[in-house]
């Protein structure tokens, strides 16, 4: 990357990403970077968090490191404390380990939807079984519907089950999520959604566990992501010690992730049980679940996924304008 071509830093905003995504393969650029990092050519510090002063909000820090790439990067990520609906946002910034300048600031808050389904489709593909065959999401957002369109490819799903409590009454988005794939139906109570479900996604903003006991009528992967409520957990804690446990990186994800802080400070399950992450399950170094209990993917989200999908934006703006 020569970075006295004019233009750089690029400077993209939301919209430019929405138009770049559909061209963007999220999960080959995941994929390619998870194995550089179980190969030791990229690494992956643990996110910080910092608080306003007077309970303004705070900012979390995500930082990466690509070797083979040649770039570097963090995502800065506020929640800012208003009378009404807190603010959230994240901006990535990519920069070049051969000269040390910036070559692209841009806006997150659609490339983190996209990454973060991307990491939970390349975990499904990695751990769900091999006759999984029915898939269930609960939660219909921006994530959820991320999730439906990564995870509808990752296996041939003979069925693929919805629940969200505000698709109850709201039609048109009901049949938003019905379009994404022609196998979706909705259901209209959580229970019914999971029940017989081979892989479960949760892609909620609770802070609380949304599933209960036996809700499961089988062993089953179950996929979880992170929100901002603190220690924010959509299984009980309790559930970790007899599971098949997975996450995105097995040195930041404990330290970070809800119910694996509560577990262990409450039920004795310790990070060392982790059987795998993404990195390891990459290099064909993770033993994969057992399904005799189901298997829980935990994925925090990561500054090197925000590196890796910024500089497949970066790749696919700069190809275009020829720089």
């Amino acid at each position: 990357m020569n970075q006295s071509e004019k233009g750089l830093p690029l400077i993209v905003d939301q919209h430019a990403v929405r138009e770049a995504l559909p061209h963007l393969d999220v999960r080959g650029a995941l994929a390619q970077m998870f194995l550089a990092l179980g190969s030791n050519v990229a690494a992956q510090p643990p996110q910080t968090l910092t608080l306003f002063p007077q309970d303004a909000g705070d900012f979390i820090t995500y930082l990466g490191v690509m070797a083979d790439a040649k770039v570097f990067g963090a995502k800065l990520s506020p929640y800012i404390v208003t009378q009404a609906k807190p603010i959230i946002t994240a901006w990535t910034a990519l920069m070049s380990m051969e000269t040390g300048q910036p070559l692209m600031w841009c806006d997150s808050g659609l490339l983190t939807i996209e990454r973060t389904a991307g990491a939970t489709a390349l975990a499904v593909q990695h751990l769900a079984a091999d006759h999984a065959s029915r898939l269930a999401i609960v939660g219909a957002g921006a994530v959820g519907q991320a999730h439906l369109r990564h995870l509808a490819s990752v296996r041939p799903w003979q069925s693929i089950q919805v629940f969200s409590p505000g698709l109850a009454n709201d039609t048109e988005k009901r049949a938003q999520v019905a379009a994404i794939d022609e196998r979706v139906s909705i259901c209209s109570r959580i229970e019914d959604c999971v029940a017989d479900a081979d892989v479960v996604a949760l892609c909620t903003s609770s802070g609380t566990p949304v599933l209960h006991d036996n809700m499961l009528r089988k062993p089953a992967l179950i996929t979880s992501i992170s929100t901002n409520v603190a220690n924010a957990h959509e299984i009980p804690p309790a559930w970790l010690a007899d599971m098949d446990v997975y996450c995105d990186y097995r040195r930041t994800t404990p330290a970070s992730a809800g119910e694996m802080k509560l577990a262990s400070e409450h039920h004795g399950w310790r990070p060392e049980a982790v059987r795998g992450d993404l990195a390891e399950l990459m290099c064909g170094e993770a033993i994969k679940p057992s399904y005799r209990k189901h298997a829980f993917f935990r994925s925090i989200g990561l500054g090197l996924e925000d590196v890796a999908i910024a500089y497949a934006l970066f790749k696919h703006l700069t190809a275009r304008t020829g720089m």
